[in-house]
């Protein structure tokens, strides 16, 4: 397998944690991220300075939406038929599509076809890309499997990966592209997004302040640690999907095809109830918090719970780590990134 890997959304949670595994693996990484200011910049370019440490890391400030300079980077990379890709930039959340919907346009689709059109040009040999456990919108029937129908979804940034997959398919079609889908469940630990509920719920707590928890606590979620999520990662990186053999067209399987194409759940494997998550960071700061009961918020799903058989599978790996485990990391970085004592 190639050595050199494209890494776009490189500054962001996942990204950085992918080309830290992949440099210390050996591997050589070019970074793409437009460094957008959706959350604290700062962050990025922190995480940022620690991968430029790497001399087989190069990084390019480029948007995926605009074209000519994706071709820039890829063109002056000789990026080819030996290099895989792993496309991670994204504009993430749920409820900020309320707010600038007109974002999700330009990342999640625009760039998102620029960049799976460039693969198919340069004929790259892999490409894996994030998707989400959002897609499965309104299913109720736990745990979600790659093989159930994921056709409502109930916000835009679902939709936009949903989209992100078909379209995917009509490329691993067409072009005879390998390309593999990532539905992530719910990724937390150190370097996190803080945008994400354990990050607000942690600087709530800190701080003193009430925090918000929507549909009254009647919650749960997949949390799945970063470091597990990258495993996943990694180990699908080299395992390049092949056509299905016992694909069927009058009983069609959603997460495979008869061309080269796949998809993938990386969850934990566990539902946890968001009132039992808020007391592990309680306990992991040694604070209590201010509750403060909200109804469920539009775009907002009650319950998930991946069924990771399919990637068990396939590479051998199922994530497992506890957030007993994981939310203590978590918090340990925190107070020592932002300087905090408790």
């Amino acid at each position: 397998m190639s050595k050199r890997i494209i890494v776009t959304g490189s500054a962001g949670f996942i990204g950085y944690h992918l080309c830290q595994r992949l440099l210390k693996d050996g591997y050589t990484v070019i970074g793409i991220d437009n460094l957008t200011d959706y959350y604290d910049p700062g962050l990025k370019e922190d995480r940022l300075s620690i991968l430029r440490e790497w001399s087989d890391f190069s990084f390019y400030k480029t948007d995926l939406s605009n074209k000519e300079d994706l071709e820039s980077v890829f063109s002056g990379e000789s990026v080819g038929k030996d290099d895989r890709i792993v496309n991670l930039a994204a504009q993430p959340g749920v409820r900020y599509a309320l707010e600038n919907p007109d974002s999700y346009i330009q990342s999640n689709l625009i760039g998102f076809y620029n960049l799976i059109d460039l693969a198919r040009r340069v004929n790259c040999k892999h490409m894996l890309y994030a998707s989400s456990s959002s897609v499965y919108g309104g299913n109720t029937r736990l745990p979600f499997s790659i093989q159930d129908n994921v056709d409502h979804p109930i916000s835009l940034y679902a939709a936009t990966k949903k989209s992100n997959e078909l379209l995917a398919h009509s490329y691993s079609y067409t072009y005879n592209l390998p390309t593999t889908g990532l539905r992530f469940f719910t990724v937390y630990g150190p370097w996190g997004r803080p945008d994400m509920a354990y990050f607000i719920f942690t600087k709530a707590i800190l701080s003193g302040k009430s925090l918000p928890v929507f549909n009254q606590g009647d919650m749960s979620r997949d949390f799945t640690y970063i470091d597990d999520v990258v495993e996943g990662i990694v180990r699908l990186l080299p395992y390049d999907p092949l056509p299905d053999p016992n694909w069927d067209g009058n009983n069609p399987k959603p997460g495979s095809s008869w061309v080269p194409y796949r998809i993938y759940n990386i969850g934990n494997h566990e539902s946890v109830n968001l009132l039992d998550f808020i007391r592990i960071i309680e306990d992991s700061l040694g604070k209590k918090a201010k509750l403060e009961m909200q109804p469920m918020q539009i775009g907002d799903v009650k319950d998930t719970y991946a069924d990771i058989e399919d990637l068990a599978s396939a590479v051998g790996f199922s994530p497992s780590t506890p957030i007993q485990d994981g939310i203590p990391r978590f918090i340990e970085w925190y107070l020592d990134y932002y300087k905090v004592s408790v």
